[in-house]
């Protein structure tokens, strides 16, 4: 059974800018403080609402499960609160939760101005929790990641809303685990009591079911 989910208006497109806009631009233009968060996207600047309701507790037991992971093993890792993903010059996202190198982002010429990141490498994971937008999640960013190099992907689609095609039938809450394997993701769905695997968190004991229902 699909869980219940809370209304979550799609990505708007504005016009703050001349189009199209360029991502040093919209770096420069990013309003602080702001009750939304802001994606570019070929150009073109989308308001993205910011979490709400159970998004955003899953997304906060995620980021705060994950971090008792890295304490627990002492990884050189952290878990910035606000982070921009600049896949290329037309193109940024910000992901719900995103785990950084600690020692990649001090060669990132964005991150002290910005809290932006542009090498794949630097991005230990990245993770989306899926709301009404999940074409987003499952195909844009998805193959934005991808192209990067980012070496995993978590998609956390707790109302199972994706489509058939990426979750199959009947449809249900679900965690699509993407690895990269020889410069392509390879994708495992994950549900119940089944294992979270990560290369970035090797000792990881948590299950699928934790992360999509939280506790």
């Amino acid at each position: 059974m699909t869980a219940a989910v809370e209304s979550t208006a799609r990505p708007v497109p504005i016009a703050p800018l001349p189009k199209p806009v360029s991502f040093e631009q919209f770096i420069d233009w990013y309003p602080e403080n702001s009750e939304y968060r802001y994606e570019l996207r070929r150009g073109v600047i989308f308001k993205v609402p910011k979490p709400r309701g159970k998004h955003s507790e899953i997304a906060g037991y995620i980021a705060k499960q994950l971090n008792y992971a890295i304490d627990a093993a002492t990884l050189p890792y952290l878990i910035p609160r606000e982070c921009v993903v600049k896949v290329s010059d037309s193109t940024g996202y910000e992901p719900d939760v995103v785990v950084l190198d600690r020692a990649a982002i001090a060669t990132e010429p964005l991150w002290d101005k910005a809290s932006t990141v542009e090498n794949g490498s630097s991005v230990k994971l990245a993770i989306e929790v899926v709301s009404s937008n999940w074409q987003d999640d499952y195909e844009l960013k998805l193959a934005a990641y991808e192209s990067m190099q980012i070496p995993q992907y978590w998609i956390v689609d707790y109302a199972g809303l994706g489509g058939v095609r990426h979750i199959g039938k009947p449809k249900q809450p679900t965690l699509s685990v993407c690895t990269l394997v020889e410069g392509e993701y390879e994708v495992v769905r994950l549900r119940g009591q089944e294992p979270v695997m990560s290369m970035a968190f090797p000792d990881l004991t948590l299950r699928a079911e934790q992360f999509l229902s939280q506790p």
